[in-house]
Formats: C-alpha cells, structure tokens, sequence
C-alpha cells in the first residue's frame, strides 16, 4: 500500500490497466467468458417491454432514451456509493475495469477463422464468426468472411479496449464501465436491426460521442505504421472521413494500410445494406490479409501501451 501512495494517479492508473490486461488475457485465452452476458439479456427483455413498433418514431426514439438513463443512472450511483466501503481501492478499480474490457482473444479468433479459409471450411469459418458480429454470415463468400473477420476485430478492438483504456486511464474506472455499459446497449438495440431504428439512437450516439477521439488516436497509429509506403497519400484519401461520427475514418485507414477494400454491402435480417466501401482500387481481401490486419491492430494496440509505459515513468521519475 505504502508502494501504491507513492504513485502519481496517471502511474497508478495505468499500472492497473497493465496488470488487469495481463490477467484478462490470461484468462480469455483459457476460459471463453463473457461478464456482461446477462446486462444483456436484461437489455433485450427491457427493450420488448417498452419498445413499441407501432409507436410513431418520436416516442420509440425518447422510449429508447428512458430505457438507457433508467438502466445506467441508478447502477452508476450505486457502485459510485459502494466504492467509499471498499478498502483496497485497486482491486475495486482493477475488477471495474476487468468488467469494463472485453473480449482479448480476439486475435486467436480471426487466427482460427484464417486456419479455416486455407483449409476451404468456410462453415466452420461462418459458425466462429457469426457469434461476434451482428451481419449475418451465411452467404458469405471466403472474401466476404475475410472482410467481416477483419472489420470485426478492428471494431471490437477499438470499442471494447482501446475505447476502455483510454476511458480508464483519463476519467476513471466508473466512466470506462459507464461507456461499456452504453455500448452493451448500442449492441442490443443496434439501429441496423429494424424494431430498434429508432429506439436505439440516442445508446448508438453517445457511444459514437464517446468512441470518437480513441477511435482517431488508434486510426492515426495505423495510419503511422505505413509511414514510407505512402502515408500521406492514405490520409489524403481518408481525412474526408475524420470528422464523421462513424467508424468510417479508421475502416478507411485500415483497409488502405492493408492495400484491400473493406466495407460495401452487409445482410442484417435477410435485407442487404450497402454502406460505404473504402479502397476500391485494392485488391479483395483474404485468408492471409487476416493475419496481416491481426499484426496491424496489435501494433496500434502495443504501441499505445509502451507510449503509455513510458509517459508513466517519465511523469513519476518528475514528480519524485
């Protein structure tokens, strides 16, 4: 304890999200587990509690609102409250965050969906990936499961850790579970799914609020890793992208370092989207464009932890 009051709260906050990373790693790599799976089950019986399809849009849009701020508000102020009767402050922030974070094994995931493509499985492939995505998987092709598996690792990735840490390490443990917590609805209520395209907005828009500078941090570290591969020419492309509240700024930056075409049409409930598509003039993407993208995320991701390490250090050797 003497050890921890002699930290500066950057340093200590960070040597917690090193620690929790490690153990949750760990863990995820021998236990496949998923802490919130019951926030939610009660967001999805909330959600055909109060959402009406045939209110007018206005009503399902504020119904939405009241279902997020009745379920965050009063859970927030109890663990707000909670946190005074805890006497080992770290293991009460380390065990948000451990909630907070999700799934980190992600890589392993795409590794064996990559694995099932050479072998010519795409069932196998289909039946690994759909779990972890909201498209629907069965009539993809094997560039089509190459696509998916590549966005949906950067995009977990970047929502479910990188958002987190960031999160964590600037506003506390509350805020990364608060935003967690959001996002966890954001995926039950996805406006992409037609009885939540209007109940969900508002936990798709402050998710999006939220997500929007860690997002750019991650898309600016890709970005980087091409530095003498044309770089410059690649933000040139994108920057029409930065200051929108989507994903498009960093699937648009990914799939230029990787020199494949990402985004275009997906299937949700047997009706096709067509959403943006980026790098047109790249090549299809495939098994082993999987592989790459894996390399590609957890250089952003590693990256950011050294710079963090190293930020760490500096200001307590400073402040000493």
């Amino acid at each position: 304890m003497t050890v921890f009051a002699e930290l500066t709260p950057f340093t200590y906050h960070v040597l917690i999200l090193m620690v929790v990373l490690i153990i949750k790693s760990l863990v995820s790599h021998f236990v496949a587990h998923e802490p919130l799976r019951y926030f939610n089950f009660y967001c999805l019986q909330l959600a055909n509690k109060v959402n009406n399809a045939h209110n007018s849009s206005q009503h399902q849009t504020i119904a939405g609102l009241l279902a997020l701020l009745v379920t965050l508000v009063p859970l927030i102020i109890i663990l707000w409250l909670f946190a005074d009767f805890v006497a080992v402050d770290y293991l009460w922030q380390g065990l948000l965050l451990y909630f907070s974070l999700g799934n980190l094994n992600l890589a392993q995931v795409n590794k064996d969906i990559a694995q099932a493509l050479v072998a010519k499985q795409n069932f196998l492939a289909k039946q690994t990936l759909q779990p972890l995505m909201l498209r629907e998987t069965e009539q993809l092709s094997q560039v089509g499961l190459s696509k998916a598996a590549i966005e949906m690792q950067l995009l977990r990735t970047v929502q479910q850790v990188y958002t987190v840490g960031f999160l964590f390490i600037t506003l506390g443990p509350l805020a990364a579970l608060s935003y967690r917590l959001i996002l966890e609805m954001h995926y039950c209520w996805n406006t992409k799914l037609t009885q939540y395209k209007y109940f969900g907005f508002y936990s798709q828009l402050f998710s999006q609020l939220i997500q929007w500078l860690p997002n750019r941090l991650m898309a600016l570290l890709i970005l980087l890793s091409t530095v003498g591969r044309g770089s410059l020419l690649f933000w040139r492309l994108t920057r029409g992208h930065f200051f929108k509240l989507n994903n498009n700024f960093i699937i648009a930056v990914h799939a230029f370092s990787l020199t494949v075409r990402l985004g275009g049409v997906a299937i949700y409930q047997q009706t096709k989207l067509r959403k943006a598509a980026f790098n047109d003039l790249g090549k299809q993407p495939e098994a082993r464009d999987i592989i790459k993208a894996n390399h590609k995320i957890n250089l952003a991701v590693y990256s950011s932890l050294l710079l963090l390490a190293l930020l760490a250090l500096g200001w307590q050797l400073i402040t000493v």
